[in-house]
């Protein structure tokens, strides 16, 4: 009777104890903390390991989330905890398109690459546009898309500058804000990347970039800050690489010290997919999640806070981070996702921002076509274009609508058999790529590339095209270039045009320019390319970028004059490569021999030709328009530029110094010329001189106008705070925004000044920092 009594007794204690375990609420998220054991805490803080979310890994307990998503947080189902979803972008969610036992699709749609949102400059409509994204991540069961990418273009060679914005990082810095703020609108998280200094992908698992303090300040790291500050991102996610000797994921100077102490942010901080040996160097700089996760991760924590080497609150304040980040999920709130978000009215949007980012670079009178009719299309790229990049920012796109098929759409007529022509190049190119799969010593397989390459382009006889002239009105060359994740660009045959491309152009605009006929050539590229040598051959350039699955009709509704182009470059483009200052600290690759006469066949790279264990930013400022512009060296087209059909004519702008050190700058912009079109106008500072040496003049508003009918004029205000003002004074380790008078350029382009004003500043603002990243070597 008493071991009866004494079991009853034990199992309604033990009962008690269960009953009084809290589950997780958005309310007693200190309480759960101190109800884990040591072991809980260090799986919370390790992601679930690569390969959690793929259909053919999934275990029962995980079978409701995402296939195909990237990965996800750990569960811990006796504290109420629930995995949470992480999927990549930054172009559109990326997840499976199929799944196992069902016929049920879930293709997600295909937006326009960073490169292009960055040239509309024009940040509300990115907000709007990525509410649609957001939307899509919400609906297909996702709690955090792992976006945007937002580096800063240092160098055109960087294999993913397709997903980052821009060599500005004030640009960069407000339309990553308007990305983030459009996506978190639909109530799930972003996590902004890749923090920091990933500016190329060769070695970028160990590459230390050695940056100055200054330029880390000014540039590389004030694009994060603006997001920070105005986004708001649940989440960031820091790089692969080191930064003056240290992993940014266990620099706890980064992640702490200037993007918590200093910035104020409040969100949770996930490693870039990979295991490093330093773990709990990770945690302790406040690295609170590490993904996608590996067991040996959370032996290392627990083994840490058992020696002693790893405070336990530090592991808490990691936790609780995750916690916070946890309670505010779809998945958390129980949401039922749909899996049917309205894919064919977020594809309008994207024909429509498409074109508001694409960029006229020529145009001696012959866009937009007046008539559809006759056209001969040129270029293995007009009939199978180029939507977005390859990596992980590659999206499972429903379709891509090709250039080819946006132009029939729009009623041109294409040359059959310039187009049987490529159809059967192409064919017989990918069964000779097959084949040369199989030869002796080819292993099978190959990296993933998660998306399609690019075909090299293929030489077309000139008898070809010269008996082509006769049968159309106008030609249309398409030029393709792609690029991602792993790998950067080479100079030969990629920056640079290929002979064959080059001897393309130059053939087709002799013979219809000897029959007074015109050419436009199409520039489907994920990133800048050469053009000084040959952009005065065509009557027309569009670059059309790649800017998401409706890629054919939105170049169409360009072309046409549906869309009045209203991009601007959000990079310059260079005469010459070498031009660029970082180029001289650039491990970029010689071209790749191919085997086989396929351009899948593997191919041994040959050795760099430059150390890339490290990287010296050496050129500092000098980078972009910043390096351009102060030294008067030409380039082919500026910062900031682009056409338009229309014209238009710029008022007198005002400046006005307030007493919190702010100026409001105001311009009217008037519609001058005959159809409707939309301005985005730029405002740069020119500080004074005297004190730290500062670029000639830097970017500090921009706003873009509204469709504005022939006649018809806006006045645009834009407000410029005095720490944006502000440079970065090492030595004191300060922002400072100098006493002085300062002038105001407003501009269509950083080169094409409009109109100017001065305002003074009579007395030395300042906002110090602390000492943070400083070069170890």
């Amino acid at each position: 009777m008493k071991k009866l009594i004494a079991m009853i007794a034990f199992g309604a204690l033990a009962a008690a104890s269960v009953s009084a375990q809290p589950k997780l609420t958005k309310d007693n998220i200190d309480e759960v903390i101190a109800a884990m054991t040591l072991e809980e805490k260090a799986t919370l803080v390790v992601g679930s390991g690569w390969g959690s979310m793929n259909a053919g890994s999934m275990t029962a307990a995980s079978r409701v989330l995402v296939p195909g998503a990237a990965g996800t947080t750990q569960a811990i189902p006796r504290l109420g905890i629930p995995q949470t979803v992480l999927s990549d972008g930054p172009a559109g969610l990326r997840i499976d398109p199929k799944r196992q036992g069902t016929d049920k699709t879930f293709y997600c749609t295909g937006f326009p690459v960073g490169t292009v949102l960055a040239c509309t400059f024009d940040a509300p409509m990115v907000e709007e546009l990525l509410a649609a994204m957001g939307n899509e991540v919400l609906e297909y069961g996702a709690d955090v898309l792992l976006a945007p990418g937002m580096n800063l273009h240092r160098n055109p060679l960087c294999g993913r500058n397709f997903e980052y914005f821009s060599e500005d990082p004030f640009l960069s810095g407000k339309i990553s804000a308007a990305y983030v703020r459009g996506i978190q609108s639909q109530g799930v998280g972003v996590s902004v990347k890749h923090f920091a200094f990933n500016n190329q992908e060769i070695n970028r698992m160990e590459n230390d970039a050695r940056v100055g303090v200054r330029a880390l300040r000014e540039l590389y790291l004030k694009n994060f800050e603006i997001a920070v500050r105005e986004g708001d991102p649940w989440t960031v996610m820091s790089s692969y690489n080191k930064v003056n000797g240290s992993f940014t994921q266990q620099s706890h100077d980064l992640l702490t010290t200037i993007l918590r102490d200093e910035w104020g942010f409040k969100g949770m901080v996930m490693t870039d997919w990979g295991t490093k040996d330093g773990t709990v160097k990770a945690v302790q700089a406040g690295n609170d999640l590490m993904e996608p996760g590996a067991p040996v991760e959370t032996q290392r924590i627990i083994a840490a806070v058992n020696d002693g080497t790893l405070d336990v609150a530090d592991l808490d304040r990691n936790v609780k981070k995750i916690l916070q980040f946890i309670v505010r999920t779809p998945r958390f709130a129980g949401y039922k996702y749909s899996d049917a978000p309205d894919l064919e009215a977020h594809a309008a949007l994207v024909r429509k921002a498409a074109a508001d980012g694409m960029v006229l670079l020529e145009n001696n009178g012959m866009l937009p076509f007046e008539t559809t009719g006759n056209v001969a299309l040129f270029g293995l790229n007009a009939y199978k274009s180029i939507a977005g990049g390859t990596g992980s920012g590659n999206v499972n796109k429903p379709y891509i609508r090709h250039i080819s098929e946006g132009l029939e759409a729009a009623g041109f007529k294409l040359d059959e058999r310039i187009a049987l022509l490529y159809k059967t190049y192409r064919d017989y190119q990918n069964a000779e790529d097959v084949n040369a799969r199989f030869l002796p010593g080819q292993p099978l397989g190959g990296e993933l590339s998660l998306g399609d390459g690019v075909m090299p382009e293929m030489a077309v006889r000139p008898v070809v095209i010269s008996n082509s002239v006769s049968r159309n009105d106008a030609a249309i060359v398409v030029i393709g270039r792609n690029a991602g994740e792993g790998d950067d660009r080479t100079l030969e045959n990629d920056f640079d045009l290929t002979a064959a491309e080059r001897e393309l152009i130059t053939n087709v605009c002799n013979a219809y320019h000897k029959e007074g006929k015109k050419v436009v050539v199409v520039l489907n590229v994920g990133g800048v390319v050469e053009t000084a040598s040959w952009k005065h051959l065509p009557d027309a350039i569009l670059l059309a970028w790649t800017p998401g699955q409706e890629v054919g009709n939105s170049v169409a509704d360009v072309l046409t004059g549906k869309s009045n182009p209203s991009g601007k470059l959000a990079m310059t483009f260079p005469v010459n490569y070498l031009d660029i200052p970082s180029s001289h600290n650039f491990p970029y690759y010689k071209p790749q021999p191919q085997r086989g006469r396929g351009f899948f066949g593997p191919a041994q790279k040959p050795a760099p030709l430059k150390d890339y264990d490290y990287t010296d930013y050496a050129e500092g400022l000098n980078v972009g328009y910043r390096y351009f512009t102060t030294n008067n060296v030409a380039v082919s087209y500026p910062f900031g530029y682009g056409l338009s059909y229309t014209d238009f004519e710029y008022g007198k702008p005002s400046a006005k110094l307030a007493s919190d050190g702010s100026v409001t700058i105001t311009v009217t912009v008037r519609n001058t010329g005959k159809v409707a079109g939309k301005e985005a106008v730029q405002a740069y500072v020119a500080a004074p001189a005297g004190g730290l040496e500062k670029p000639a003049r830097e970017l500090k508003a921009f706003a873009k106008t509204r469709e504005l009918q022939p006649g018809e004029s806006q006045t645009l205000t834009m407000k410029v705070t005095a720490y944006e003002l502000a440079s970065f004074n090492e030595d004191a380790s300060e922002w400072q925004t100098a006493a002085g008078t300062y002038k105001v350029l407003i501009g269509a382009s950083v080169d094409d000044i409009r109109g100017t004003s001065e305002f003074k500043v009579s007395k030395v603002k300042s906002w110090k920092a602390n000492r943070a990243l400083l070069c170890e070597k």
